[in-house]
């Protein structure tokens, strides 16, 4: 072996000019291209973190609708629409017969008369007869058929206060008010009137709603 042999080349090289043979080492790319990777996957590691904490802080976005805006709901009190009522008659489609069933003259008359200045249509005016006279200890007594109990008298009950209401078997609309011995005269005008319009138009109820 040449003295010009570089040590550990087991002659295997010989110089045969003015240049030595360049030593490299064995090149590592396996383990860079192992550091690159697991570069990139700590690096997205880290990013998908930041985009959670971010999604955590800001409410949970479109994404959380399945789970977390139900918990986040919050209770409203909203009014309903006004609930139905059967239709109610007006004065005007209501008859009505004025008995006294007292003691006093006049007093069918008189209240007949303010009845019909208040819309009311009147038919018969007189006393009572023998199953009401001088029995009436109340204001009076509202009498009618079965199907003027939640109409025709609960209109005429708003013009006086404290009265009976009965139903009989008689055929047709008209109604009867029998007189008392408690009867002082029909419910103020203006009083009558607030008594009828809160009759007709009933107070809407209220009901709970969820939003998000």
């Amino acid at each position: 072996m040449s003295m010009l042999t570089p040590p550990g080349m087991g002659g295997q090289y010989r110089i045969t000019g003015d240049k030595y043979p360049r030593m490299r080492p064995p090149r590592r790319t396996g383990r860079l291209v192992a550091a690159l990777v697991a570069s990139v996957a700590v690096l997205g590691l880290i990013g998908w973190g930041t985009l959670q904490l971010i999604d955590v802080f800001s409410g949970g976005g479109g994404k959380a609708t399945a789970s977390g805006s139900r918990t986040d709901c919050r209770t409203r009190t909203a009014a309903a629409p006004a609930a139905r009522v059967q239709a109610l008659p007006k004065p005007g489609q209501i008859t009505v017969n004025v008995y006294n069933a007292t003691a006093r003259t006049g007093l069918a008359k008189a209240t007949a008369d303010e009845l019909r200045k208040r819309g009311f249509k009147i038919g018969d005016v007189g006393n009572a007869s023998k199953q009401f006279d001088k029995k009436v200890k109340g204001t009076g007594i509202l009498v009618g058929p079965p199907a003027a109990q939640d109409t025709s008298l609960r209109v005429l009950g708003t013009q006086l206060g404290g009265t009976e209401l009965r139903a009989d078997g008689r055929k047709g609309g008209d109604v009867d008010l029998v007189l008392g011995d408690k009867f002082r005269g029909l419910t103020k005008q203006p009083a009558a009137d607030q008594a009828l319009t809160a009759l007709t138009a009933p107070e809407p109820t209220a009901s709970t709603k969820k939003s998000c």
